[in-house]
């Protein structure tokens, strides 16, 4: 059965498009810990970052670290902080979360936003993507 970030990359689910090659997708997170939190996944369904193989892992990590810098010259922040945890969808996926704070890192507050703001952030973060 597909995971929900499979129908994302499919368009059976909406999502807020920041980035996307043949084989990687990078979308805002519609919980985020602060405005630009991304997540950089593979188009292939693998559940654990650990049992990618090594050129998908190298090449997904190649990719979030392109997508991070767009973040860095669209959003103010101190830094992107990574994270992969991977319990919440069985689909590997990179966190790419803007860093003000140690809070924002830690999953425990959540920011608001419409879709507007959502689409305007995309946007931006996109702009940057060389």
């Amino acid at each position: 059965m597909a995971t929900l970030f499979t129908k994302i990359i499919s368009g059976d689910i909406p999502s807020y498009k920041v980035a996307e090659t043949e084989d990687f997708y990078a979308f805002l997170d519609i919980n985020p810990n602060s405005k630009g939190h991304t997540l950089c996944i593979p188009k292939k369904e693998v559940d654990k970052i650990f049992d990618l193989d090594e050129e998908t892992y190298l090449a997904l990590m190649q990719f979030s670290r392109r997508v991070a810098l767009a973040i860095e010259k669209a959003i103010p922040c101190e830094r992107v902080g990574i994270s992969v945890i991977g319990l919440e969808v069985p689909h590997v996926h990179v966190h790419l979360i803007p860093l003000h704070t140690m809070e924002n890192a830690r999953f425990t507050y959540k920011e608001k936003l419409n879709p507007e703001e959502f689409i305007s952030i995309a946007n931006k973060i996109s702009s940057y993507l060389d």
